[in-house]
Formats: structure tokens, C-alpha cells, sequence
């Protein structure tokens, strides 16, 4: 296929990087053109522009940190609402509001291109290695068009709905039980150093047991370890996401009281200046609360 990619930090870099050894014609975008030159050296072609990068493409992939960015993108003169040819598919990677992906839905429907919104499970480690998980919602037969990409991309593709906001809802949401599981973690792990148990003989005993899921494998080892500056999504991201589970919640009258203290527990990190580190250091946070940091 033959695939434009905008937003080349940690996450869209691996997702690119294996679209390439795919086999597949890539032209890759950035507004920070460092992020293109290892790519660019192994054999994708670097755009200069929206229309560059969007010139006789069959789809383009965003990959950006936020809505602002996403409507920029698509909304800006010159951007991907203008230069996308007609037919073409923009699958929204990322992780975005409902709303957003509403809007560019009926925007792209207008100018007669297609949204699918692809978003992914999945660090920036698993993304390098093809090991996503995939959740993409759009029209069936652009579902069907990516599904080389998609079987490059990851290791499962769970199909949410005909609606890009589909898929947008499953995203937030396991972001969401993501955040309160690593929120568990963090005050179970105070828990017992309370009472002198080592954390490490802790995660030992969940893994083993009831808690085998890779969440408590990854995020437990990380608090155990306080690798807190081995970053796959930062206290920043955490928080966006924290907030567009709370703001989907709200749009649907579905009250998440655990959202809040995911959220809470995120601003205390921000505070202490932690905001750019992993967001599994909500559990210092709350060593912080129980007096042990």
C-alpha cells in the first residue's frame, strides 16, 4: 500500500518503522524533522508538507499527542481536509476525545474521504516489535482495505463497529482500566512496605497468582523497580487520557468514580515535577501519602 504517516514520536516511530519492513511505500512527516532521519535512511520517503506526505497516497496515519494537534492537522489550510485525495482513508492513531473523532467523521465524509480511527493497545516497545493489539471501528470495506497494515501492526485486530467512535470509546476505556489497575498496584505496593514486606516478593505473589495479566507483569515491575524513567506514556498523556475518560463519561451520563482518583493521583506527580516521567510514578505518589517518601 502506499502510506503517509504524520507524528513520529515514541509510538508512531515504531508503528512506521514496521509498516516499512513491511514491504509498503512510506512517506513519513514530522513537524520535528529529526524524527524522520533513521527512517528516511532506511528507505522512507521524507515529506516536507501535509501535501507532500499526502500526494497519491492510499492512507495517511496520524499519530499525534493530542485533539489540538488533530484538528490542526486536518483543519488548518493545507492540511490533510485539503490535500487527502478523494477516496483515500485517514485512520486517527492516537489517542482523542469522542467528539473530535465525531467532527472528522462528517468532515471527511463531505470532502469524500474516509475516517477509520485505528487506535492501538500497546507501549512504544510492543509498537517496534508488531505486537499491538488493534482496535479499529470504520466502514467495512476501509476496514478491509488496511487490513495489511493492520496485520504488520499488530499481533490481534478486534473490529469495535461500523462508527470510527467505536473504536475511540474501547481506547478510552482501557486506558482507563490501564490507569486504576497501575493506581492498585501503587497502593497495594505501600500497603505492604508497611507492614515490611519487600515489593518485589508482592509483585512476585500477584503475578503468580490471580493477577498473571501483562498489565500487573510491565506496571508492577516498573513500581518495584522504580523505573519511572523508562517512559512509554507520561504523567502528561496519563492525564489527557484521564480526562477524556472523564469527559466520555460525562457526554453519556456514566458516572467513573475511579477516573477521578486516577486523574487526582496524576496532578499529585504533575506537581511534584514528575510529569514526564512514566505514569506508573502515581505509585510514588502515593508512598508520598502514606508517608514512606
Amino acid at each position: 500500500m502506499k502510506v503517509g504517516f504524520i507524528g513520529l514520536g515514541r509510538m508512531g516511530h515504531g508503528m512506521a518503522s514496521r509498516i516499512l519492513q513491511g514491504g509498503h511505500d512510506l512517506a513519513i512527516f514530522d513537524l520535528v524533522p529529526a524524527l524522520l532521519e533513521d527512517l528516511g535512511a532506511a528507505g522512507a520517503t521524507v515529506a516536507d508538507s501535509v501535501a507532500d506526505v499526502t500526494a497519491g497516497r492510499d492512507v495517511v496515519i496520524s499519530m499525534l499527542p493530542h485533539d489540538e494537534a488533530l484538528s490542526a492537522l486536518v483543519f488548518s489550510p493545507g492540511g490533510l481536509l485539503e490535500c487527502l485525495p478523494e477516496g483515500a482513508i485517514h485512520m486517527v492513531s492516537g489517542t482523542h476525545g469522542v467528539q473530535i473523532i465525531r467532527e472528522l467523521t462528517a468532515a471527511h465524509a463531505e470532502a469524500g474521504q474516509i475516517l477509520v480511527a485505528g487506535h492501538v493497545l500497546g507501549r512504544p516497545d510492543l509498537a517496534a516489535e508488531g505486537e499491538l493489539t488493534l482496535v479499529p471501528g470504520g466502514p467495512p470495506e476501509a476496514l478491509q482495505r488496511l487490513k495489511p497494515l493492520f496485520d504488520v501492526l499488530g499481533k490481534s485486530t478486534f473490529i469495535t463497529g461500523d462508527e470510527p467512535q467505536t473504536s475511540t470509546a474501547v481506547k478510552i476505556a482501557n486506558n482507563f482500566v490501564l490507569g486504576s489497575v497501575i493506581e492498585i498496584i501503587g497502593e497495594s505496593m505501600s500497603l505492604v512496605r508497611k507492614f515490611g514486606v519487600e515489593p518485589a516478593l508482592f509483585q512476585q505473589v500477584m503475578t503468580e497468582g490471580l493477577f498473571g495479566a501483562p498489565a500487573f507483569h510491565v506496571y508492577g515491575q516498573i513500581i518495584v523497580d522504580e523505573a519511572y524513567d523508562k517512559v512509554g506514556a507520561s504523567v502528561e498523556i496519563g492525564l489527557k487520557d484521564a480526562n477524556l475518560a472523564l469527559a466520555a463519561g460525562e457526554a453519556v451520563d456514566v458516572p467513573l468514580p475511579s477516573a477521578n482518583v486516577w486523574r487526582d493521583r496524576l496532578l499529585g506527580a504533575r506537581a511534584h515535577g514528575d510529569g514526564n516521567l512514566d505514569w506508573a510514578v502515581m505509585a510514588r505518589e502515593q508512598a508520598r501519602a502514606s508517608g514512606i517518601e
